[in-house]
């Protein structure tokens, strides 16, 4: 009762101090002073989280009319553009990965592959944990590894050996397939349990950063992983000729990805392993009793998937047609089946385009195998009258997609796009630009690396996503004025909003992490902050070396050329 009172006296005194700031920007009653009026009040309301990030995101909807900045109309377009259909489709895809449980089979396949040794065992739960991340929620992700983490650790740390299964959600226990799930979903209102400390997700996804991670390296390899800054950085430039698409993300990104996954994983095997070889590699050692229970219940849970089924095939071959369209619709070097045939003449078709399309196959697609592959059927040898069976139903269900998508991120990213276009149209993105020409002085690789440790420090008590969409703006004008190549700055800010790995609070993963007892905030804290110095280590070796050959950082974009923007109307 006491928490309850203060948090509500918290949230009356943020109202309240915020309602005063706006009498002082309207007796200014500049367009400038009441776009910055706005922008700081959402930098206020993510940070305190008074009311949910997507409701502060809908406040340019109201506040920009109001001010007489932007017409309702204008306002409003900005919260459905190409940008979002692509995050819609992309995490439709997510979740139909999710329904299916190919993320759980791939997880323990890996394991297996990997065995049990420390180091070995480590870096397994890592790697997996990163490649997963690249295409699903990091909640849903770190919501799945732990539990598995936990039981390996128990079966490694027991005195004694013993049976001690995974905790077994549910639907399992009760027998419930995918398909079953498919057909008895029916509400929007189930909630989704962690086992063994019952935290709902669905609480945790409400303020979920939807870009923050959830193992010791942000996974921002690919654009469909919940986190918008990527594209919502070049979008601010709208003739910037698709500079950055999937395939130009990932290439940049996946090896930046790969140096920071290994120095994170030397990092903590120092601190809590060591790097002694025969105890953490195994080298001439034999499995103990303990490591060999490990593995048998990494297998046992593995055998209880059971074979892939024609819906887990079916969701697999088109999450893989969905990658490879992605990836050759235009890959930069080469001519990608697009260009020809369909963006000849204009732009017409998108990553946007691709993920929405794909997303629609799922609800097409039957999730059992039609009757004319009879061979894939099984095939019933009694005598007795079976029923008449109905129709099967697809690959997923409307009502599995409401319950599971993470619908606040179209409103966030909206939110940014609309902070971008108030801020150009008031004019005080050129004001914030004049402001920062002393910065003209300094090197722009340093101008980087200050700014990334500002948006690491900001975003460990924000969200990353509010973080994104609060700087970005700023960095592009910015950057236009003191005349440097916004995606030298842009980029490798939009990854430091991922470097959240110092606070239990910091992020919805780190909290689940850290509910299971095993660290404290200390531990946290003292491996957190050398992470986040490494993950900007990283990201400025990978700016300045490949990022530069490939996005042409030397040169200033004639897309990016203030001028030419106010002459083609911005």
């Amino acid at each position: 009762h006491y928490q309850t009172q203060n948090t509500v006296f918290s949230c009356a005194s943020v109202l309240f101090l915020c309602v005063f700031v706006l009498l002082t920007s309207i007796i200014f009653g500049f367009s400038e002073a009441g776009c910055a009026y706005v922008i700081a009040l959402m930098a206020v309301y993510w940070c305190t989280e008074v009311l949910p990030l997507a409701v502060t995101a809908l406040l340019p909807a109201v506040l920009f009319p109001l001010f007489g900045i932007m017409e309702s109309k204008q306002v409003c377009m900005q919260y459905l553009k190409d940008t979002n259909m692509l995050f819609v489709g992309g995490l439709m895809v997510a979740v139909a990965v999710e329904t299916w449980n190919l993320h759980k089979r791939i997880a323990l396949r890996v394991l297996l592959v990997v065995g049990v040794r420390p180091a070995l065992l480590m870096l397994g739960f890592m790697g997996v944990t990163a490649f997963l991340s690249m295409w699903i929620s990091n909640t849903a992700t770190t919501a799945m590894m732990v539990p598995i983490v936990q039981a390996v650790l128990e079966q490694l740390n027991s005195p004694r050996k013993g049976e001690n299964p995974l905790p077994t959600p549910q639907s399992q226990e009760n027998g419930t397939t995918p398909e079953e799930k498919l057909k008895n979903s029916s509400t929007p209102q189930d909630t989704l349990m962690i086992q063994d400390n019952h935290i709902p997700l669905e609480k945790l996804a409400s303020k979920d950063k939807l870009d923050s991670p959830d193992k010791p390296v942000p996974q921002d390899n690919s654009l469909t992983d919940g986190k918008p800054g990527e594209v919502q950085g070049t979008r601010l430039f709208p003739q910037n000729g698709d500079v950055i698409n999937f395939a130009s993300w990932f290439a940049f990104a996946f090896p930046t990805m790969l140096l920071m996954l290994t120095l994170a994983w030397l990092w903590l095997q120092l601190v809590f392993i060591g790097f002694n070889l025969k105890r953490t590699w195994g080298c001439g050692a034999v499995q103990s009793e303990k490591e060999i229970a490990a593995y048998d219940l990494i297998r046992e849970e593995h055998r209880r998937l059971g074979p892939m089924s024609y819906g887990e095939l079916s969701v697999l071959g088109l999450f893989i047609l969905l990658v490879v369209l992605w990836f050759t619709r235009s890959p930069g070097f080469i001519d990608g089946w697009a260009t020809h045939v369909f963006n000849a003449n204009a732009p017409f078709v998108t990553d946007a385009t691709v993920s929405v399309f794909v997303a629609m196959l799922l609800f097409v697609l039957p999730s059992e195998p039609p009757r004319y592959l009879c061979f894939w059927r099984t095939q019933r040898f009694d005598t007795e009258p079976q029923p008449p069976r109905g129709p099967a139903p697809a690959l997923l269900t409307w009502q599995v997609t409401q319950r599971k998508m993470p619908w606040s991120i179209v409103l966030l990213l909206g939110g940014g796009f609309a902070l971008a276009k108030g801020s150009e149209v008031s004019g005080l993105s050129r004001w914030l630009g004049d402001q920062m020409m002393p910065l003209c002085s300094v090197p722009p690789w340093a101008i980087a690396v200050i700014l990334c440790l500002l948006i690491t420090t900001f975003t460990e008590c924000a969200s990353n996503v509010a973080t994104a969409t609060l700087f970005l703006p700023i960095l592009a004008s910015m950057s236009q004025s003191i005349g440097v190549n916004p995606l030298y700055v842009m980029v490798p800010c939009t990854l430091s909003a991922s470097f959240a790995f110092m606070l239990p609070v910091a992020t919805p993963p780190n909290a689940i992490v850290f509910s299971y007892g095993y660290l404290k905030v200390s531990d946290m804290a003292k491996t957190g902050i050398v992470m986040n110095i490494i993950g900007i280590l990283c990201i400025t070796l990978a700016i300045n070396s490949w990022g530069r050959a490939m996005f042409n950082l030397d040169t200033f974009p004639t897309w990016a050329n203030i001028t030419a923007n106010i002459t083609t109307g911005g």
